[in-house]
């Protein structure tokens, strides 16, 4: 059976049976003893290996090796590249306030038809009171309570 741990072996997975079948302290303790032994084995090893190589202790480092960059595009405006951020105000500037100085003209709400109103259920300050009074503190505001 193949284990997922690398450094794990034949010893170890002997030492792991013996404690399922016996489930006894002592047996728990080789194991432990067994799996630190050959972890620190294992590692020692590779370390040996990297260090022996041309790049040495960097290759334990994944950050010093080459990155993609994330695809990305620059923001244009009138076919040129904001690289700036005059350039780039500018083109967010007169893309979201073109309006801002024009006539605007509402007669056109005019034309939508107003929908019926639905009435509102009178209620006294005292009914207010009472129904803020049932109300949990740590509530939050939802459909269903009012505070």
């Amino acid at each position: 059976m193949k284990h997922s741990k690398r450094w794990w072996n034949e010893e170890c997975r002997c030492a792991l049976n013996n404690y399922r079948m016996t489930r006894n302290l002592e047996n728990w303790k080789i194991l432990k003893s067994t799996v630190k032994s050959t972890k620190r084995s294992f590692f020692d090893t590779k370390i040996q290996e990297i260090a022996n190589k041309k790049q040495g202790s960097w290759k334990l480092m994944n950050w010093v090796n080459k990155h993609k960059l994330p695809a990305i595009e620059t923001i244009k405006y009138n076919d040129q590249q904001c690289l700036n951020i005059d350039n780039l105000w500018n083109a967010l500037h007169s893309t979201f306030n073109t309006a801002l100085h024009h006539h605007i003209d509402i007669d056109i709400l005019d034309e939508i038809a107003d929908k019926p109103t639905s009435p509102w259920p009178a209620f006294s300050k005292e009914e207010f009171r009472c129904a803020l009074s049932s109300c949990n503190n740590s509530s939050v505001p939802s459909p269903d309570k009012l505070m």
